[in-house]
């Protein structure tokens, strides 16, 4: 048995524990039940349970949380359409949502499967500098499948001022003087 301030007590018969527990005014809580002997320790049971509740509740909410939005296309897409998804594509990538995209075919478009392919293989290139593939094209059933995540954002400088971009000229005219 440990007590409440962390001081082992050794092997005790459990009537001798619970009195323990009761003059402190805490609860006995068996913390390892399969080792041999059981071991038990002196707390406070309410207030280990509100601090559990609390580290998970501050651990959620250090998670970053995906959406994954979906595009679906058709082999035989116009390209104004194209475009509109293309946008959609990239506005998701933007945002920082993952996208998945999908070529539906239907009837006769299963024969020619190398169109879909085709479609997809631009759209992944066209958005290459938005997003990358996390997961390669692979057919399930009449549909063909990607993923693709947003890539991570690279801190850029801030674009200078007027006022210190003609400071910087000034201290550069001096200094060839």
């Amino acid at each position: 048995m440990i007590g409440a301030d962390g001081f082992q007590h050794g092997v005790l018969p459990v009537r001798e524990a619970l009195d323990i527990a009761t003059r402190a005014g805490l609860d006995l809580v068996e913390v390892s039940p399969t080792a041999q002997p059981p071991v038990c320790k002196i707390m406070d049971y309410g207030k280990y349970m509100y601090q559990l509740k609390k580290k998970l509740h501050d651990a959620k909410k250090k998670q970053k949380v995906f959406h994954v939005k979906e595009v679906v296309l058709r082999p035989a897409i116009d390209t104004h359409d194209y475009d509109v998804k293309k946008k959609n594509v990239i506005r998701f990538l933007e945002q920082g949502d993952k996208v998945k995209v999908v070529v539906r075919f239907r009837g006769r478009e299963m024969a020619h499967t190398d169109f879909g392919i085709k479609r997809l293989s631009a759209l992944v290139a066209e958005v290459k500098e938005f997003g990358e593939v996390e997961s390669a094209p692979m057919m399930l059933g009449r549909t063909l499948n990607t993923v693709l995540t947003p890539k991570k954002k690279v801190r850029e400088e801030k674009p200078k001022t007027e006022k210190t971009r003609t400071a910087s000229v000034e201290e550069s005219a001096e200094a060839q003087e």
